[in-house]
């Protein structure tokens, strides 16, 4: 029940006139919200008729309760209801019911990409924190490989739009997702959940919960979700893609019923799963050579067949766990807040990163630490009816320990002996390569079987401490009755210090071809190359003799591209000191007008802000400033090449209108955004490594449309869409050169979800839900570019990228998804349903790369088929 309190404002009286009014709506938020269900604020035990339909979603978007209706942000809500009846399973899922939202898995069971209005970036290299902040129950989570696992307690999850770095500090530049499960309860209660599926798929999952004393309550909740793999491997004779993971998660409530609230949350969860599987997109020279040593990839047009070929399972062993205390304290016109939590993630994982079942890299092995304390302090405060205030102050900790081993199969020396042969047209071959380039630095045998030796490769090993601290505060304060004008700001300092150990045995990756040593053999090289060009030997003698100690002419050029593990430059050294340190204010500006008591606007402009990033990967390599003052010095190893350490901070801006009403029956939202990011930090997979990058500016205009109604008592209708004109207005050192003025990769311009749930009472107070959703999102560029298809000359540098921007623009795809489900739901709280997720079988790739240690070749990562089941469900 809700009160209207004696002395309430006219604003006041009227939000709470709205939170009372029942008409069977799920209220759009600031700008526009999806996932809406009419039964938004399910409970644990049944509902009466005219409790199931009421529209009061309180949110925290701000960092204080406000209804959905009032908040004045653009916030998507999904409730727990919408989790059930959809059978979202993880965060993966949830994109089918939030158009602006996109969620890819990739590499492994631990990454994770958002992307919030087509702004996002890959979550796999650990030393890059994402642009879209994910939290839970106030608590920052740094990394995606935090396991969200499936929401058996989940009360709702809201998707903030546009930057949040004036309440939500650094990392927050695209947006925000946040968690928020429910607290324990003072009356016994509960749900469990059982459901199967195709695939042999099991999910077991439920909470309950109840009071200890009249002060203390506590809930437990856990699951486990288990799955054979869909694919096919064809070369194990195994399966990848599987499920197999659980947690649990307890929480503490004390109340002493006058003010002070402490809620102790403390959650594990494991993955143990085999997975990703990546498929064969386009077939190169490295391909015949794989088949030639009896070994197989997929085809091309086999990429949705659900077979892949190993020789080895990938593993995914993934630990991730923590606690937290928050307490409040309400003083009467004063809420204090408090949020301490400590966090660890372990990540061990290994891979089959060649993507065939020839035994080219025998092992991609990482161990990944991540330690993470935060603690947030914060007041909220009203000063009279009209001025409500916010202060804070965050801190933030983190250390991060990655070790990583890539070493050479047994079959990678016969594999590069193929390519070398093939790629100068006979006349190499690894052993001639050995002789000769021992015999001329004076021993024959220096080199001899020491090539692609089974066992070499890479040996990595990065560190990154990172510390960050935030002051921030934000106050509303109604000019007029209906109109509130809102002033926030924020000031974040970030500071990373990051070193890394990483050294390389792959001996041919170590020999330098430019060296003064191998001028014979380039020499004899370009003499017969000339010949065989048509040239006379007096000509073509010429010609080497010129041309011997020639970087841009060297013969042995094609080669580079097999030198895969080049000696690292490691940091902190003479000229990188390995830290990085940036501060930055970030502001709000806004205004809320409520026209009526059914129609709200707002106006709002808003800055964000993410930290820099560090490149924690083999491809981590010094800006050619800082290279050309380790060759000036005589430090640069051998074969160094310029790239990128870091990223620079990003720095985010939008500029917002919004229009939303709530008419009864119908309700409809309308907003309009310009969204900019300058000095976007692009990650991009090269094959090797990860190449990080500054984009100069990347903006975003658009339009984001939701609107329901319910033509009929049992019948409500949503309709979600989002149009969306994206561009790099400037990104001049791309991975693949100059990209400004072309649409960022994975960036639909049209996504729309239309959903419809029909609830059927009958006379015994039992009910029927029939949901559906249909997801379409209009053809896009799953990326940009191949960096390996980048032409380079012997500096490094650039020379064309016609190929690596041609095979971006060749992987193009729409998306078509269609997910239901049937509920009987009896009065005593049983219910049975039976689902569907992708029912039309819309098969898409997920993300392209450049094969590993295949140059030429493509690889992707597919989407799952159709999946479907029956579930089981009893609240009490």
């Amino acid at each position: 029940m809700i009160t209207i309190p004696a002395g309430s404002t006219a604003r006041s009286t009227s939000m709470a006139l709205r939170r009372i009014r029942v008409a069977g709506l799920m209220i759009g938020t600031a700008m526009a919200t999806s996932a809406w269900s009419p039964a938004a604020m399910a409970q644990d035990a049944p509902q009466a008729a005219d409790e199931v339909f009421s529209d009061e979603i309180v949110v925290t978007a701000t960092k204080r309760e406000q209804t959905l209706q009032d908040v004045p942000v653009a916030v998507s809500v999904t409730t727990s209801e919408t989790i059930e009846r959809a059978q979202i399973r993880d965060l993966q899922d949830l994109q089918s019911v939030v158009p602006s939202l996109r969620v890819n898995q990739l590499q492994s069971s631990a990454n994770t990409n958002f992307y919030i209005r087509g702004f996002g970036n890959g979550a796999n290299n650990a030393g890059i924190e994402p642009s879209v902040g994910l939290f839970i129950d106030g608590v920052y989570r740094s990394r995606s490989a935090a396991m969200i696992a499936d929401f058996p307690d989940v009360e709702r999850i809201e998707v903030l739009r546009g930057p949040q770095s004036t309440l939500f500090g650094k990392n927050a530049s695209a947006g925000v997702i946040s968690i928020v499960t429910r607290k324990p309860e003072f009356t016994f209660g509960g749900n469990v959940e059982a459901s199967y599926g195709n695939y042999n798929a099991v999910v077991v999952k439920g909470r309950v919960t109840g009071p200890v004393s009249d002060t203390v309550a506590v809930s437990l909740a856990g699951g486990l979700n288990k799955r054979d793999g869909i694919v096919r491997d064809l070369a194990t004779g195994g399966r990848t893609n599987e499920r197999d993971r659980w947690f649990a998660r307890g929480q503490l409530l004390f109340d002493n019923n006058d003010g002070l609230e402490v809620r102790l949350i403390g959650d594990y969860g494991k993955i143990d799963e085999n997975c990703c599987a990546a498929v064969n997109l386009r077939q190169a020279l490295p391909t015949a050579a794989i088949f030639a040593l009896g070994g197989a990839v997929n085809a091309p047009d086999e990429k949705y067949d659900n077979i892949t070929y190993n020789n080895f399972e990938s593993s995914n062993n993934i630990k991730n766990w923590g606690f937290s205390g928050q307490i409040d304290y309400d003083l009467g016109g004063t809420k204090l807040t408090s949020i301490t939590a400590y966090r660890r993630g372990d990540v061990l994982t290994n891979q089959d990163s060649d993507f065939s079942s020839a035994d080219l890299l025998g092992r991609n092995w990482q161990d990944l630490r991540i330690k993470t304390f935060t603690q947030e302090l914060r007041a909220n405060f009203d000063i009279g009816d009209r001025l409500h205030g916010l202060i804070g102050a965050y801190y933030f900790n983190e250390k991060i320990s990655q070790n990583n081993e890539v070493y050479w199969g047994t079959q990678a020396r016969p594999y590069a002996d193929l390519l070398i042969q093939s790629l100068s047209g006979g006349a190499l071959s690894i052993p001639m390569l050995e002789t000769t380039f021992g015999a001329l630095e004076g021993d024959p045998t220096k080199y001899a079987g020491q090539f692609y030796l089974p066992g070499t490769g890479l040996d990595e090993a990065y560190k990154l401490r990172n510390e960050a601290w935030s002051l921030f505060g934000q106050l509303d304060f109604e000019v007029a009755p209906g109109l509130t004008i809102t002033g926030g700001i924020n000031y974040t300092h970030d500071k990373k210090r990051f070193a890394t150990n990483t050294t390389s045995s792959d001996t041919f990756a170590g020999i330098d071809f430019d060296s003064a040593a191998y001028t014979p053999l380039r020499q004899q090289l370009l003499y017969f190359g000339a010949l065989a060009q048509g040239l006379d030997a007096a000509t073509a003698g010429a010609y080497a003799a010129a041309n011997a100690d020639n970087p841009a002419a060297n013969p042995l050029n094609p080669l580079r591209a097999l030198q895969y593990f080049p000696p690292f430059m490691n940091v902190p050294n003479a000229v990188e000191d390995g830290k990085v340190s940036d501060g930055n204010v970030s502001y709000t500006a806004r205004v809320a007008w409520d026209m009526t008591p059914s129609v709200n606007v707002y106006a709002a402009f808003a800055t964000g802000y993410k930290a820099a990033s560090i490149n924690l990967s083999r491809d981590s390599r010094p800006t050619p400033a800082d290279l050309a003052q380790l060759r000036a010095q005589g430090l640069a190893v051998t074969n160094l090449t310029a790239g990128s350490r870091y990223a620079n901070p990003e720095d985010s801006t939008v500029y917002e209108f919004g229009v939303k009403g709530n008419w009864g029956i119908v309700s409809a939202n309308v907003a309009v955004f310009k969204q900019i990011i300058k000095n976007f930090q692009s990650n991009i997979f090269t094959g090797s490594g990860f190449f990080l990058a500054n984009a100069g500016k990347q903006s975003a205009v658009g339009i984001e449309f939701e609107g329901s109604a319910k033509p009929i008592d049992p019948l409500t209708l949503t309709l979600s869409m989002t149009y969306l004109d994206a561009k790099y207005d400037s990104f001049l050192l791309s991975a693949f050169g100059d990209l400004s003025g072309t649409r960022p990769a994975g960036a639909s311009p049209l996504s729309v979800t239309f959903g419809a749930e029909y609830v059927q009472p009958l006379d015994n107070g039992d009910r029927i839900i029939l949901r559906g959703d249909y997801h379409y999102e209009a053809l896009f560029q799953i990326n940009e570019g191949l960096p390996g298809l980048v032409v380079r000359d012997a500096t490094g540098a650039v020379t064309d990228v016609t190929a690596a921007l041609a095979a971006g623009r060749e992987f193009k795809q729409d998306i078509n998804d269609v997910n239901a489900s049937l509920t009987y739901a009896m009065d005593n709280g049983l219910e049975f349903s039976i689902w569907g997720r992708n029912l039309l079988d819309n098969r898409s790739i997920l993300q392209i790369f450049d094969s590993p240690a295949q140059p030429g070749s493509i690889s992707g990562y597919p989407n799952q088929p159709r999946t479907y089941g029956v579930a089981a469900r009893y609240r009490f």
